[in-house]
């Protein structure tokens, strides 16, 4: 059972490293036309999508990244509780 929680959490982080760097691509002109670009925007589209619902543009800047991030870490740790539970 350990083994099950500690790989959903380690999933969880690198899915978390994965829509940081997908974020900070961005930044750069052509940053999505890459291999690695085109990779991370298939990778972590669908879930930022879920969030780009809100509409959550403010002054040109959109936080539905930042939230699905966050909403990441917040499911690591319930998982984390959850796991304390059970035992």
């Amino acid at each position: 059972m350990f083994q099950l929680f500690s790989f959903l959490l380690r999933l969880i982080d690198i899915y978390s490293v994965a829509i940081v760097i997908y974020a900070l691509l961005s930044w750069f002109p052509g940053g999505y036309d890459n291999p690695v670009g085109r990779f991370l925007a298939w990778l972590c589209e669908p879930y930022i999508n879920l969030f780009r619902r809100l509409r959550l543009n403010f002054a040109g800047l959109d936080f539905s990244v930042l939230l699905a991030a966050f909403s990441l870490q917040i499911i690591a740790r319930l998982l984390v509780r959850i796991y304390y539970i059970i035992l």
